[in-house]
């Protein structure tokens, strides 16, 4: 059966990208294996998941990235969304923190949604599922 172990966001820096990943929004630190040069294989988990789906830190080297990470943000499309318990409550803590939301928290009937800059580049939904 074919699972998701990696998926990815291409950020500005990763020192920045870590540093906000692991301290504001609390992910943990997997792997952190030097590629050559300046960039990194750089992952970070769920604490809740140790050996969950990891997210790469994926440097925004390759000129296509540029034009498709600024298309997203200027039409206000997450690049990947995370999942938690209470939008609310993610959103007052991390407001708390200095993060920027460029959404608030929006019931849409299912899901709740929040959605963060993640100061690299991206626009990241929260999103609580409400019903079943």
């Amino acid at each position: 059966m074919i699972r998701i172990t990696v998926t990815s966001v291409f950020v500005d820096d990763q020192q920045k990208a870590l540093d906000f990943y692991t301290d504001v929004l609390g992910f943990v630190l997997k792997n952190d294996i030097p590629l050559g040069g300046d960039d990194r294989w750089l992952t970070v988990v769920s604490p809740a998941v140790p050996d969950g789906v990891e997210l790469l830190l994926e440097p925004s080297g390759h000129p296509a990235v540029g034009p498709y990470k600024a298309a997203l943000v200027e039409d206000g499309i997450p690049a990947t969304s995370f999942g938690v318990d209470d939008v609310q409550a993610e959103f007052e803590r991390l407001t708390a923190l200095g993060v920027r939301f460029v959404q608030e928290p929006t019931d849409l009937g299912p899901v709740i949604v929040a959605v963060l800059d993640d100061t690299c580049g991206n626009l990241i939904q929260l999103a609580q599922l409400t019903s079943a």
